[in-house]
């Protein structure tokens, strides 16, 4: 089995398994282990969903699946409900640490808006009252 992929073990999937919608309408779902187990790859690793491996199946897929249950609060039932199941809290919580932000989110200042130059600043008035 490769390294660089992740999958969710049957033990895994039989825990999620009974939080997953049935009531869908239209086309039935293509393999839900193998979708959830993309979703989790991307947010794990912090690609992009357009990067995902195609192991997993269509991009769009994951991506729309990804939102579609987001809107509709059934990744935070499936949160809950495992949170509620006990065990130990590093099974159970995320790292923030973990968490990847874009390279603009630095706190430099942004856009390209022309600056006052700091003679003329100077004898301008106030722009904020006290």
């Amino acid at each position: 089995m490769d390294t660089h992929v992740f999958w969710l073990t049957d033990e895994q999937f039989a825990r999620l398994e009974p939080h997953l919608p049935t009531d869908t309408r239209g086309k039935a779902r293509v393999d839900d282990r193998r979708v959830i187990s993309g979703i989790v790859h991307v947010l794990k690793s912090g690609c992009r969903w357009v990067d995902a491996p195609p192991i997993y199946g269509p991009r769009k897929t994951l991506y729309n699946r990804f939102v579609r249950w987001a809107d509709k609060g059934i990744w935070q039932n499936i949160f809950h409900a495992l949170a509620a199941a006990g065990g130990p809290p590093a099974q159970v919580l995320i790292d923030s640490s973990a968490v990847k932000a874009h390279r603009c989110a630095a706190g430099g200042k942004g856009g390209n808006g022309r600056r006052r130059l700091v003679a003329r600043g100077a004898v301008a008035p106030r722009r904020s009252t006290p």
